[in-house]
């Protein structure tokens, strides 16, 4: 991975850190452009269409181009035929030029991916992992894993090895920072866990301030299903609706009007806590009855179908409340017998609707599968270069 900017450029670890000018992060409405830019994707667009499109005067675009061009994050892809004028020139983003490292740090596991500026994914790392072993395992294997990926990405690009991309010997010059997303409950906004159900030993553990200092670039903190919405709201998926993950455990993430939702105190989404059977079997949380506990015992007896059927009730308790357009179903659960969990949560639902009057809410497969996670939390740290959601 190559550097877009000159020596002594402010980088993303701070004044001369070297790499990529981050304008993009100063500027609105460099912002726009770079957002039209990345939709355009190879074919390009042209200054006249971004003026169009962003409401910028030309000679704002003009000026904004050729400060993109100058940091490497756009260039010439060739001409377009106008009518009644010279040929257009077209622009392109130039997806190499910055990179964000996602990281799903789950219960058992640690992955972490390696995407361009497009989102598509150029490296990826996996690794056992126990969140209750501890803050300093933990961290040393969220630093392996990142640095792996990392050094994935820049084999390529010559790096010998010698020194760590993270290392003072070596900094990343295109990395703009790293997204991390696990379990919550959590605060976002300071990037404070709170009683990680399963794991209250993290209550009031400061992991977004820890692990910057330990990567040496900036770190943004959310919870996994969060970070899969955002993801998701990113490549394309419009409305609002409901991501389900049910993986080690259960949560959603939730999209209502094309933004995120986390609510007042970043604390929505903690879907697999709604009660739903009052004597039922104790849950990780304190509480019994549990969305999750049950559908997590149902998995463990091996009855995916009475999982999904669980799944479905809170699903539909969750439609009647918001109204959501679509559902999607994610997490290494899901991602292993898909359609056993779509049929399964969609019959609750159209037997839902059937009594409601209403139409049914569609249930799909989120697209990424077992990967949506860490890939969303990449998206943490390049939304904001794009003027959209993230850290």
């Amino acid at each position: 991975m190559r550097g877009a900017g000159g020596p002594g450029t402010p980088g993303p670890a701070g004044p001369g850190g070297g790499g990529v000018n981050l304008f993009a992060l100063r500027s609105h409405n460099a912002a726009l452009v770079l957002d039209l830019l990345r939709a355009a994707g190879d074919e390009g667009i042209s200054r006249l269409e971004l003026a169009e499109r962003t409401g910028l005067t030309p000679q704002a675009v003009s000026k904004i181009t050729a400060r993109l061009r100058e940091d490497g994050l756009a260039a010439e892809a060739g001409r377009r035929a106008s009518t009644g004028g010279k040929p257009r020139t077209v622009l392109r983003l130039v997806p190499e030029a910055g990179h964000a490292v996602g990281v799903h740090l789950d219960r058992d596991e640690v992955r972490a991916v390696l995407v361009d500026l497009r989102g598509t994914v150029v490296g990826e790392r996996r690794a056992a992992l126990d969140l209750g072993a501890g803050a300093e395992a933990v961290l040393g294997a969220v630093r392996e894993t990142v640095t792996g990926v990392l050094a994935a990405g820049t084999v390529e690009d010559g790096w010998d090895g010698n020194a760590s991309p993270l290392g003072p010997a070596r900094p990343d010059p295109t990395l703009l920072g790293v997204g991390v997303a696990l379990p919550g409950p959590l605060d976002h906004s300071r990037g404070v866990l709170h009683r990680v159900t399963g794991f209250p030993e993290w209550d009031g553990f400061p992991l977004r301030e820890v692990l910057a200092e330990r990567l040496g670039v900036p770190v943004v903190v959310d919870k996994d299903t969060n970070a899969a919405a955002l993801g998701l709201a990113a490549a394309g998926q419009g409305g609002s609706f409901a991501y389900l993950h049910l993986g080690t455990g259960l949560g959603a993430g939730l999209v209502i009007g094309g933004s995120v939702h986390r609510g007042a105190r970043t604390g929505a989404g903690e879907f697999g806590h709604q009660v739903i059977q009052l004597d039922g079997p104790p849950c990780t949380c304190g509480n019994r009855g549990c969305v999750e506990a049950l559908c997590l015992g149902a998995v463990g007896r091996g009855d995916l179908r009475e999982a999904a059927r669980v799944l479905g009730a809170g699903a539909a308790n969750l439609v009647g409340l918001l109204d959501i357009d679509v559902v999607l179903l994610g997490g290494r659960t899901v991602a292993a017998a898909p359609e056993t969990f779509t049929d399964g949560v969609g019959a609750v639902l159209e037997a839902w609707a059937g009594r409601t009057g209403q139409d049914a809410v569609p249930v799909r497969a989120a697209a990424g599968g077992g990967g949506a996670v860490a890939v969303g939390a990449a998206e943490l740290v390049l939304g904001p270069v794009f003027g959209r959601g993230g850290g």
